[in-house]
Formats: structure tokens, C-alpha cells, sequence
């Protein structure tokens, strides 16, 4: 059996973080300790720009082995895709965790990766389509800004416009296979109690969410004695002591602040209701590091500071480059991170030391 040895030493020395290299079933066993929370972007199992490793959605003996590791009460945050994120909740679910929520992140920057149905009768009819113009676009990294250089993966290239060469595909001519990305769903899941949710709390830290660091925005609301909105009008009985606080309650949905899902949202300003944040860039991604699936920092940091209670623990069973120890870091949380590639590994163990 390969060696269980910490990847990271050759690196650097990274206090509070660990990066193991390997399968998570034979890893997670092997460490000590049990875990505060569990925050994590696995494989969502449609072959992702042909990567190996994305060819199946990790399944319930994953999800009982990391639950396993988990104190009782502790939280799951899981990334999924949507063709195939019933799954992942399954497997979840299957494997003993209590789903609770689906956070949904939307963003108004994905590509539609469609077949157009029009050029592929033409290809199969062997007919050469003639080219009407050439137009700016991004391939497989959605527009312009994030494709290329600054932007998160991709390239940015002419795209040309063509015409049907034959009769056939004239019937066809804008029909295709997909829409356009616009969400990625966060299942939300925790393992069962221990007594009740005080009980679990006073036991092992865990079992609650922290609402307060979470809130959203800086506007003062008059709440009541129950933490809910203060309306003085229609009360009956004795009202609880009205007090001022600062932050909306967090809700189930994250946006990217872009243009195209503000315009989705009815009057002024209602996005701001929401937490945002944008896609990661070229510079937060750091130089080299080519994994195709970045989270952002400021979205993995809120989400750490939701389930995982002050300077708690919290495991990353496929760290991919590293963010979800990154935003660990940046939180006082301790982290334990675990990719079976090596070269994520050295990218992860690269960015925490430029980081450092």
C-alpha cells in the first residue's frame, strides 16, 4: 500500500494546514481527529473538458467515510453540478448525512457548451458551409471577460458564422443541445445529532449555523426579541423589546453581482439581499495553476464561516488547487486537504506558500 505521508513537507512548512496525497477512502481513515465541518468541490461527473478524474459523482461509501471523520453535528457544504447534482444528494443522503438545504450560486459569465444541430447535419452530409462574418468569443471559459488571460479558464477566439450548405439543415438552423450555465447548486447537509441541538452544541461545538458572521449587507433592521423583522402595527400581546442590528439574514442563494442576474431580480437594488461574489480571476487563481474548476475565495470563506464554528477544523476530501484550504486559512480555521492528483497538490502546496 502507497505511503500516508504529508505531501506538504517537501514544500513548506504550513501551520494549521495539512495536504495529503491519495484517495480520500484510504486517507480520511488514517487521520486523527474528528472534524468540525466538511467543505468541498467534488467531481461532478460529466467528464469536465475530458479530465479523468471528473468521470463519476463521488458515491455513498465517499460520503460514509467522510462522515465518519465528522463530529456529530458537524456540517457538510458540497459544490454539484446540475445534470448531475441528484446524485451527489443521494449518495449524501444515503450515506447517513440529514440534507438540510441547497445553497444556489448564481452567475451570469457560463458558456453554453451546444451542439449546433444545423452544422452537424451539414458535417454528416459532407456539405462545406460558407462563412458569413467572424465574431469575438470565448471557448469552453465563457465571454470575453472570463476568458483568456484575465479571466479563469479558456481562450478567447473568433468564432465564425455561418450558413447551411444544404436543404436539410435549413429546418434546424438555431437549434441546439443545451442552455446556457447560470448556477451551481451547494448541497447543505449535517450528521445526525447527538439529543438535541443544545445537547449537540454543548457536547461538541457543533450542530448550529453561524447566522451572525454570515449576515448580508451593512443596512441597520429593527428586529424583535425573536430576531424578526420589527412591525409595531397589528402586534397583539406583549411585544418582546425591539433592538437595532446590522445584516439581513443569510439566504439560500449567492450571485455573482453581474449585470445579467441583477437585471433577474424585481426593483432596485433587491440583488442586495443576497451574498455576491463574482467568479475567481486570473490573480486569485495564482500563475500555473490550470485546474479548471476554481472556487472563489470570497464565497468559500463565507461558507466556511457558516458551518464551521471558531477555530474549528475542517476537511477538504478533493482539494483540488488548494482553495478551500486557502479560505481556511484566511478564517483561523485549521484544514486538512486531500487530492488524489499530485500536480493539484503541488499547485495547492505552491499557492499556500505564495500566500504565506
Amino acid at each position: 500500500m502507497m505511503a500516508r505521508r504529508l505531501l506538504l513537507e517537501p514544500y513548506l512548512p504550513c501551520p494549521g494546514v495539512e495536504l495529503y496525497h491519495g484517495d480520500c477512502l484510504w486517507v480520511v481513515p488514517s487521520i486523527r481527529g474528528a472534524f468540525d465541518a466538511v467543505v468541498t468541490d467534488p467531481p461532478y461527473g460529466i467528464g469536465f473538458m475530458g479530465r479523468d478524474w471528473d468521470r463519476g459523482v463521488p458515491g455513498e461509501r465517499f460520503w460514509r467515510a467522510i462522515l465518519a471523520a465528522t463530529k456529530p453535528g458537524g456540517h457538510l457544504l458540497a459544490f454539484g453540478g446540475t445534470r448531475t447534482f441528484h446524485r451527489l444528494v443521494c449518495a449524501v443522503e444515503d450515506a447517513g448525512w440529514e440534507v438540510r438545504d441547497v445553497v444556489c450560486w448564481l452567475y451570469g459569465t457560463g458558456f453554453p457548451k451546444s451542439l449546433d444541430i444545423s452544422k452537424a447535419i451539414d458535417k454528416r452530409l459532407g456539405a462545406e458551409r460558407e462563412i458569413l462574418c467572424l465574431k469575438n468569443g470565448g471557448i469552453a471559459g465563457g465571454t470575453g471577460k472570463h476568458a483568456g488571460v484575465g479571466g479563469s479558464y479558456g481562450f478567447r477566439a473568433k468564432i465564425p458564422i455561418t450558413e447551411p450548405a444544404t436543404v436539410e439543415p435549413q429546418q434546424w438552423q438555431g437549434w441546439g443541445t443545451s442552455l446556457k450555465p447560470a448556477r451551481e447548486d451547494v448541497v447543505l447537509a449535517r450528521r445526525p445529532l447527538e439529543g438535541t441541538v443544545a445537547e449537540n452544541v454543548l457536547r461538541h461545538g457543533t450542530g448550529g449555523l453561524n447566522v451572525g458572521a454570515c449576515r448580508i449587507g451593512t443596512e441597520t433592521i429593527r428586529v424583535d426579541g425573536a430576531g424578526n423583522p420589527w412591525v409595531a402595527a397589528g402586534r397583539t400581546g406583549r411585544p418582546s423589546t425591539p433592538f437595532e442590528r446590522e445584516g439581513r439574514w443569510p439566504a439560500n442563494v449567492t450571485h455573482d453581482g453581474s449585470e445579467e442576474v441583477l437585471a433577474g431580480f424585481p426593483g432596485n437594488g433587491e440583488a442586495a439581499r443576497f451574498f455576491y461574489c463574482s467568479k475567481v480571476s486570473h490573480k486569485e487563481r495564482g500563475p500555473g495553476n490550470d485546474h479548471p474548476t476554481v472556487k472563489p475565495q470570497a464565497l468559500l470563506r463565507w461558507l466556511l464561516r457558516l458551518v464551521t464554528p471558531p477555530g474549528g477544523r475542517v476537511l477538504d476530501p478533493f482539494a483540488g488547487s488548494g482553495s478551500t484550504l486557502l479560505a481556511a486559512r484566511a478564517e483561523g480555521f485549521e484544514s486538512v486537504g486531500i487530492e488524489i492528483e499530485r500536480k493539484y497538490c503541488q499547485i495547492a502546496a505552491r499557492r499556500l506558500r505564495r500566500k504565506g
